[in-house]
């Protein structure tokens, strides 16, 4: 394996100076904005995932996901975010960050933020959640610990599903440092030679744990008790056998986290899919950008690895606890201890898109808005579903971002074309970490005789849109699907996303002018209502957020409330200020990253950003605009982030329906801003801290309050009524969100 030198960056105290407080300088000149830093700004969130594993009030099985979670966006920062910082260092790259870092600079500081990130969450498996789940019943042990008859029974295991699967990797001049799988979990020894050439020589040897063996191995208990054993530990107690050895020593867990970010020059290859199939390929052996080893694991076994693999000592994180603690979420898996759970909750269908319904003529009656999850995800499955079958439709078009493994989206698809359908899908293969699903999607379609595109040279297609074209009694009609989230029914159970299922002739005709440019050599043209970027999204925000301004300024009502994931873009925030200075109340509600700092003094005294962490992922972006009274409202699959304006096809999309209008405002925004149990208030020096009622009896969880609207709504539509059910106070002819309480 080919040695590289690490990049020098120093590390640790009195290494190198302290990087100022951008708030006490001005990077860019006079006119600079102060903003909080990208990479820790995402770290910030992670510690928010963090804190809820260590919430008390949490489920006890739910937390341990919640640190699974925290430990999983760990691995995807290192494999993307660390790896760029590694690579601009190396390339010497002197162009520095929007808070005025330099590379090195950024990294020294995102290092000392993760270490405690890591510190904090071994301290939160070790000293709180394994005691609390060993007081429930929940064991996890070494078989050391076993009594004889366990032993027996996991060696027995171990013998007949584990063994046969294992490759010992022994390290000496004939056999070299094995080329280690990204994020693959490995034991490393060191085996002494009993004899032969040379006789008392210790080498070392390494075992990968296979990818396709249990997580854990639980213990059978005739009485219920769930007692199990990390497949880590039970190989490691079998070393011996598996080197054909007598005995070995000590052993230790590590495992080595690498460079995922796909290389392609899209307008030099003939076939994008190869190229990508190629690309992945290579993922598994990037470059390395960090080495992870158990706590207890010698130095000079630390030093050889890190030399290996062309890491410096700030690279290397001894952890105190199960390495890859994701693994331990395989503990939620079956439906054992519902009272360590959340409630389960299953979602209603609204009226209109419930078996038996004729899902075209509910749409026809009137643009319907699904709110995912407490909406049930298959009112959009049977609109696929029953266009499959329709022999009046003639065509289906769609984009296909994160497809995930359920089949049924897919399979609708390639019914329709059974069916005689003229069905065109874009897929997207670069959407990160869900390429080889995408090409092995992509492929059966092909095959089933969909035609299947791959967007646009240079750009990720991040839109979520669906096309049906219908024959109906007076005529051709479009009918389309506009959402937030992806066509995936598994996720769209656990994130929160807006679906817009509509007819309106002018949304049809603007989907069909996204769709000829998507699959043909069209330019692009002006569409009516929808916002499409990289062409016109950027500018049309900017534009929106000067319009409140400029009603401020003239004493009028002015207020601003978005929520997204993320808020990245310099111009936009800059434009976010300016309308702060000129009298607009902003409320941001953002579950990740933001580099807009709020409650600045004479900047941005009248922004308010939240960020909430629940059960459910936070993932549908909403823009309201008061107007004057006359509020503009805009569901979007875009952040305010610089790729997602510029590198990315997103689509926004207007919600016209003055019903659907108040329900977003009244119900969706207002609820959360309402939020007291579940949101953090992010201060201007960049903590986020929660307000006094939370954790207080009475305090509002606005997804609880979701949940109960979607029941609501569903008991009002099997009565016969239509709508959703208002939210508490009724419903108002206008906009009734008001300022909430500044971060205190």
């Amino acid at each position: 394996m080919a040695r590289r030198r690490p990049p020098q960056v120093p590390v640790g105290p009195g290494s190198a100076p302290e990087v100022p407080d951008p708030l006490e300088r001005s990077p860019g000149g006079s006119g600079a904005l102060p903003l909080f830093n990208r990479e820790l700004s995402w770290l910030e969130f992670n510690q928010r995932v963090l804190d809820e594993a260590r919430d008390p009030s949490v489920p006890l099985l739910e937390r341990v996901k919640f640190l699974g979670i925290t430990h999983s966006n760990l691995d995807e920062f290192f494999e993307v975010r660390v790896a760029g910082l590694k690579q601009q260092i190396e390339s010497e790259a002197l162009q520095r960050t929007p808070d005025g870092l330099t590379a090195g600079e950024c990294l020294r500081v995102v290092t000392r933020r993760v270490r405690d990130l890591v510190r904090e969450a071994d301290r939160c498996w070790s000293m709180e959640l394994r005691p609390a789940l060993e007081a429930k019943g929940f064991r996890l042990l070494r078989p050391e610990d076993l009594d004889e008859a366990d032993r027996r029974w996991l060696a027995a295991y171990h013998r007949d599903k584990v063994h046969p699967v294992l490759t010992p990797l022994a390290v000496d001049p004939s056999h070299p440092f094995p080329q280690l799988l990204n994020k693959s979990l490995n034991l490393i020894t060191r085996l002494v030679t009993p004899g032969g050439r040379d006789p008392g020589v210790s080498r070392l040897a390494i075992v990968q744990v296979p990818r396709v063996l249990p997580h854990l191995v639980r213990i059978p208990r005739p009485d219920g008790r769930w007692d199990a054993v990390l497949m880590s530990d039970l190989i490691g107690a079998n070393l011996a056998g598996l080197f054909g050895v007598d005995h070995v020593g000590p052993w230790w867990s590590f495992r080595v986290t690498r460079n995922s970010e796909l290389y392609i020059d899209e307008e030099e290859v003939s076939n994008l899919r190869l190229a990508v199939e190629t690309e992945l390929h290579n993922r598994r052996k990037g470059e390395a950008v960090r080495l992870e080893v158990s706590s207890d694991c010698p130095e000079g076994i630390r030093h050889e690895l890190l030399a290996t693999l062309g890491l410096g000592p700030h690279d290397l994180y001894a952890i105190d606890g199960p390495i890859a603690p994701a693994r331990l979420m395989a503990m939620l898996e079956g439906d054992h201890a519902p009272e360590l759970r959340d409630v389960p909750f299953v979602a209603p269908l609204p009226p209109g898109l419930r078996e038996g319904m004729d899902v075209f003529e509910s749409i026809r009656g009137g643009d319907l808005l699904l709110h995912h999850p407490y909406e049930s995800f298959d009112g959009v499955l049977r609109f696929l579903q029953q266009a499959a079958v329709d022999p009046r439709v003639l065509a289906i078009k769609q984009t296909l971002y994160r497809t995930g493994g359920d089949r049924r989206i897919v399979g609708a698809l390639m019914d329709a074309v059974k069916n005689g359908k003229q069905v065109t899908v874009v897929v997207e293969l670069k959407a990160r970490f869900d390429e080889a699903n995408n090409i092995a999607w992509s492929r059966r379609l092909e095959e089933a005789g969909v035609h299947v595109v791959y967007g646009v040279v240079g750009y990720k297609v991040h839109a979520k849109v669906c096309l049906v074209v219908r024959r109906d009694d007076d005529g051709l009609r479009r009918y389309v699907h506009l959402g937030t989230g992806n066509y995936n029914p598994s996720t769209a159970r656990l994130y929160t996303d807006l679906s817009l299922l509509t007819c309106r002739p002018d949304l049809g005709e603007d989907a069909t002018t996204l769709f000829n440019l998507l699959t043909g050599v069209c330019q692009h043209r002006p569409t009516r209502r929808l916002v499409l970027a990289p062409f016109e999204l950027h500018d049309r925000v900017q534009v929106l957020i000067r319009r409140e301004a400029e009603h401020a300024r003239a004493g009028l009502p002015a207020r601003i409330v978005a929520k997204m994931n993320a808020l990245v873009d310099e111009e936009t925030i800059r434009s976010l200020c300016e309308a702060s200075q000129a009298g607009v109340e902003v409320d941001l509600i953002i579950r990740g990253i933001c580099c807009l700092r709020p409650g600045v003094p004479g900047l941005s005294e009248r922004i308010r950003v939240r960020s909430i962490i629940d059960r459910f992922l936070e993932h549908s972006r909403v823009w309201s605009f008061h107007n004057a009274g006359n509020p503009a409202v805009f569901v979007t699959s875009a952040d305010w982030m610089p790729r997602n304006f510029f590198k990315r096809l997103e689509v926004a999309f207007p919600i016209l329906d003055g019903r659907l209008r108040d329900r977003v405002l009244h119900e969706i925004l207002e609820e959360s801003l309402g939020d007291t149990a579940k949101v953090r208030l992010l201060q201007p020096d960049g903590t986020h801290v929660r307000p006094p009622q939370s954790g207080k009896p009475g305090a509002r969880r606005s997804q609880s309050r979701f949940m109960d609207l979607a029941r609501a709504s569903s008991r009002a539509g099997s009565a016969g009524k239509t709508g959703p059910a208002p939210s508490a106070g009724g419903r108002a002819a206008t906009p009734r969100l008001r300022p909430g309480p500044r971060p205190g």
